[in-house]
């Protein structure tokens, strides 16, 4: 009987815990596991850029900033469903927030965005110095298997608009293009995209 009543427990804490993420409006820094049951190799995780937008293979970019992990989902199956002949099966939940205690904070930090094909996108917290986009690159993992090298783009709001900088990631290895690895500011965000068919 014990055995029963703590399962029980369980069971409505975890319905409460599915409630109350169905209820939470993300924000950008949110960090978004998603699950692609007819494709595994799309299952990954995205991090909320601070202008409110995911990026997603396949499926493009599209605005998450105030929606539900069930909206999200929902625009994810409709962006990728075109790729697929079957019915998909995607799941998103919510893993964590950049959130912090202010008090944490010290003065010199420098917080990056990285999204898109990376191994590990998310928010970066760098003391000290601003990195550069291939430091940044570094912190999220290297690129991923979809990456479209040459097209890697840093989108800075600077007064109120996008500016938008191209760095050629496939170039700079090569020793050329050095100037293309600039200094991030914080609130930078690294979208890095993925490539097409004959790429």
């Amino acid at each position: 009987m014990r055995g029963f009543s703590i399962f029980l427990v369980g069971l409505m804490l975890a319905v409460a815990a599915a409630a109350q993420a169905d209820t939470y409006r993300l924000r950008p820094g949110d960090v978004l596991d998603v699950n692609v049951i007819q494709d595994p190799k799309l299952n990954r995780q995205i991090v909320v850029a601070p202008d409110g937008f995911v990026a997603f293979p396949l499926a493009g970019r599209f605005k998450a900033g105030g929606l539900t992990t069930s909206s999200v989902e929902n625009a994810l199956k409709a962006g990728l469903q075109k790729q697929f002949s079957a019915d998909l099966d995607v799941t998103v939940s919510y893993i964590q927030s950049e959130k912090r205690d202010p008090k944490e904070a010290k003065e010199a930090e420098y917080t990056v965005y990285v999204t898109g094909e990376v191994g590990k996108p998310g928010a970066f917290v760098v003391p000290k110095r601003p990195p550069t986009i291939m430091q940044a690159l570094a912190l999220a993992g290297g690129l991923g298997p979809f990456a479209a090298e040459k097209r890697i783009q840093v989108i800075r709001k600077a007064k109120g608009e996008d500016r938008v900088f191209s760095f050629n990631y496939r170039d700079y290895t090569r020793g050329h293009d050095m100037g293309g690895n600039i200094t991030l500011r914080s609130g930078d965000v690294v979208v890095v995209p993925e490539r097409g068919l004959f790429q």
